[in-house]
């Protein structure tokens, strides 16, 4: 019987997790998560469980998301080659702006790169501010 190697790795390193609800799941992810980028994974979720600490988690298209209810995302994050990508969804403007626009008004990009320094209190602005308006609507 071949050995279990755990999940894939999909191109860029972000792990390929089946889809499912509960903070179970998300942990799976954060646990696939390569090299440095586990750490992030770990600092991210701490976060919103500081910020928003009864945030409904799924993983979904090898994504994890947190949401103010079930289908109503906020958040998420995945992993790239170089930096893990990070997306708030709000449908009122975060403020500041995360640095990066994305094609939906209602999302904004914020790159994690192996070097960065987090600013915490600024992603926990973030997050807050999100979970407030959410922006995304399974």
């Amino acid at each position: 019987m071949p050995k279990d190697e755990g999940p894939r790795l999909l191109s860029g390193g972000n792990p390929q997790i089946p889809k499912g609800h509960g903070d179970e799941v998300v942990q799976s992810y954060i646990a696939a998560m390569p090299g440095w980028k586990r750490g992030i994974g770990e600092r991210l979720d701490a976060l919103v469980d500081e910020v928003v600490p009864d945030a409904h988690k799924a993983v979904k298209w090898n994504n994890p998301l947190y949401g103010i209810e079930d289908r109503v995302w906020f958040f998420t994050y995945r992993c790239f080659t170089k930096y893990v990508k990070v997306a708030f969804f709000s449908t009122e403007p975060l403020d500041p702006l995360p640095p990066i626009d994305a094609a939906d008004p209602n999302t904004r990009y914020l790159h994690i790169f192996e070097d960065d320094q987090l600013d915490e209190a600024q992603l926990r602005d973030w997050i807050s501010q999100a979970a407030a308006s959410p922006g995304w609507l399974e």
